[in-house]
């Protein structure tokens, strides 16, 4: 499959909440289009204050102004509120602290990569480090005897540590440099004592040490090594993924929320283990096969918890009736709101999203399980002698746990009797069904053309969801297709069209207006969807049906993205509809654009890696001359056309390090030589 390799496991758990990309560049776009730009003077006049109410109150407001609201962010950014809530990180009041970081949290949390690079270029990890120590102590204390505690200490702990966590985890994903800085505070026993006292705390907050811990422990070796040596810290996440009650209590508000957060809790431990695995003895969790005994018994029912459709639609029932909040010239410094006021809408928004963004995790988690099939024994949680009734009754949670996904039919109907047809492997029913309801776009998946997202937060999730299923689907499929052992017994081709077939309607749904500002998740379901089609093409090879929509998109696609990795894809997935015995017509049409690419006759030169695939696929497709389409090699003389590209594709393999560039060309060659020798 040329240079396409398994994805490596990026770090994107923080993907901008509610991005401005939509937005020309420049503060000018963003005052022209805020209808908050008055409120920002007062705000940052206010930080500067004697008085700490009024210090309290722009923290605060802050908070408020730049809620689902790029704009108003982006005109704060310009005017230094990074740099100035990060002095107010060493105010002598402490409630002024703790509302700062609540706004530097929320900054993180919304704006992203690029926030989170200026907070780190502008030291906050200087006071943030100095709060991890009288947050340890003052949860000790309070732990240890809540009634002689500090009056001010569960605010601190809860509402405080949360904000610090959550910051220090955004941070982390920021730069290599701001990763390695962090693995100096010693956050691995900061962050377990929470897990640890999970029971007598907020689950927001043993949440967030999770999130954090999560993202630390992924390929971040240092802090792997600390995590997994430790025994105590392992049968601490062990418990807690194996607890059906694992998550912390809460005050009773937002019970909720707090069930997703519990829910989400769970599947977080679940990933530290994975991402900290092999575990070494002794501790238990190093008897254990983490991926069949932990990982998809946890993760398997998360796949069938939501119907993101339903939640679309349920979300966007509650931005229609979502309460209006006060305005900024109402607000007084005798009634301060409080920086986590939540309206019903605004509650049933959250929610939802806890609930998005833990199939997201659940999604991302798998996306390295799925690297690693086909593999029998993951799933196999029954011995081969197991009884026919067992069997039966797996069959049926499956079709329980399919309900609603009519779209997605894996059933083959075949002459063939039940008894002698093979079975499909288990992972197609439990993991490939359920992954490809995800890969559909709802109304709310991306932002509007030219216009921002009616409820970007919920958006940012929807898309991550979709991003995150074509990942775990591509692993599969080309797990499969690069597999010694092929594509496994029980898949008919059948199969593969349906997977084909709703993959490229998820595609047509996106749609091709993926260019435009705002519209980057778009472009990026496309690089990464035509990955699963070239896959998938690649383990039915010759089953799969080319039709005129097929090619020409695809070929348009090509022309459009700038993305050589892409371009190598789609040449991929089309040698692979180009090898359909029967579409003769298909066929010609593939090849000759495939020609066209090769030189001398590409105009402008095609770049060696496409260019290279598509001699790949060039030889691949005619090196079997009994079969039917390849009359077109012949009457279209495409010998000739490869005679006349070898000293091209010479002068590329030179201008290449590669050895697979060497093979290429020397099969170019070879290639000719035998089809010379047939004189046909």
């Amino acid at each position: 499959m040329g240079k396409s390799q398994k994805k490596r496991n990026m770090r994107r758990h923080n993907p901008m909440r509610v991005p401005d990309s939509h937005l020309p560049k420049g503060l000018a776009s963003a005052s022209a289009s805020s209808s908050k730009s008055e409120a920002i003077l007062p705000i940052i006049q206010k930080m500067e204050s004697v008085d700490p109410a009024e210090r309290k109150w722009a923290c605060v407001a802050v908070s408020n102004l730049i809620q689902n609201d790029p704009s108003t962010r982006r005109l704060l950014q310009g005017k230094n509120i990074v740099g100035t809530l990060i002095t107010r990180l060493s105010d002598s009041e402490e409630e002024v602290v703790v509302e700062a970081t609540g706004s530097l949290r929320n900054l993180c949390i919304d704006g992203g990569f690029d926030i989170c690079a200026e907070m780190y270029n502008k030291n906050i990890l200087a006071p943030l480090k100095t709060f991890v120590p009288k947050i340890s102590q003052t949860l000790s204390q309070f732990l240890e005897s809540p009634k002689n505690a500090p009056e001010n200490a569960q605010k601190l702990v809860y509402e405080f540590a949360d904000n610090v966590i959550t910051i220090l985890w955004c941070l982390s994903e920021t730069s290599n440099k701001a990763l390695n800085a962090i693995n100096q505070t010693s956050l691995v026993p900061f962050l377990m004592s929470f897990l640890a006292a999970r029971d007598k705390l907020p689950v927001s907050t043993v949440t967030a040490a999770a999130q954090c811990l999560y993202v630390l422990t992924d390929e971040n070796y240092p802090i792997i090594e600390e995590a997994r040596s430790n025994a105590e810290y392992t049968a601490c996440l062990l418990a807690i993924v194996r607890s059906t009650d694992a998550a912390a209590k809460h005050n009773g508000k937002e019970k909720e929320a707090s069930d997703a957060r519990a829910f989400a809790f769970r599947v977080l431990c679940c990933g530290i283990l994975r991402n900290i695995s092999p575990i070494p003895p002794p501790s238990i969790a190093a008897t254990l096969d983490l991926d069949r005994d932990v990982v998809l018994p946890t993760l398997e029912p998360v796949l069938t918890s939501i119907d993101i459709q339903e939640e679309a639609q349920t979300a966007q029932h509650a931005i229609v009736n979502q309460e209006s909040i006060p305005k900024f010239e109402d607000l007084s410094l005798k009634h301060i709101p409080k920086s986590d006021h939540k309206t019903p809408s605004e509650l049933e928004l959250e929610r939802l999203e806890i609930r998005l963004r833990t199939v997201q995790l659940a999604l991302e988690i798998l996306t390295g399980v799925c690297a690693t099939l086909p593999d029998p024994e993951i799933f196999s949680g029954a011995s081969v002698d197991d009884s026919e009734a067992q069997n039966e009754e797996e069959e049926h949670d499956d079709d329980e746990a399919m309900d609603g996904a009519d779209d997605v039919d894996m059933s083959v109907n075949d002459a063939t009797p039940a008894a002698h047809a093979p079975q499909a492997p288990a992972f197609f029913t439990t993991l490939v069904a359920p992954l490809l309801k995800y890969v559909h776009p709802t109304a709310l998946s991306f932002p509007p053309l030219g216009s921002p997202s009616p409820h970007p937060p919920t958006t940012s999730a929807l898309g991550a969801i979709h991003i995150s299923a074509l990942e775990c689907l591509n692993n599969i499929f080309l797990s499969m297709a690069t597999s010694s052992g092929g594509r496994p017994s029980g898949l008919a081709p059948e199969q593969g069209r349906t997977v084909f077939d709703a993959v490229w309607r998820a595609l047509g749904a996106v749609g091709t207006d993926i260019s435009a500002a705002g519209q980057e998740r778009r472009r990026e379901m496309w690089d990464i969807g035509v990955g699963v089609l070239w896959g998938v093409g690649n383990t039915w090879k010759g089953s799969l049906v080319p039709t005129e929509e097929h090619i020409q998109v695809l070929t348009q696609f090509y022309a459009t993205t700038t993305d050589i990795s892409v371009k190598v894809k789609v040449i991929g997935t089309l040698e692979c509809l180009a090898q359909h015995p029967e579409s003769v017509d298909a066929n010609r049409i593939i090849s000759s654009y495939l020609l066209s690419l090769l030189p001398p006759s590409a105009n402008p030169p095609t770049p060696t890696e496409p260019l290279l695939q598509a001699v790949s696929a060039l030889i691949d497709v005619y090196s079997d001359e009994t079969l039917p389409y390849d009359v077109n090699f012949r009457q279209g003389r495409y010998l000739d056309a490869l005679v006349q590209s070898v000293e091209g594709v010479r002068r590329a393999v030179r201008a290449r390090t590669s050895r697979s560039g060497e093979e290429v060309r020397d099969n170019l060659v070879a290639f000719i030589q035998y089809r010379r020798g047939l004189r046909l």
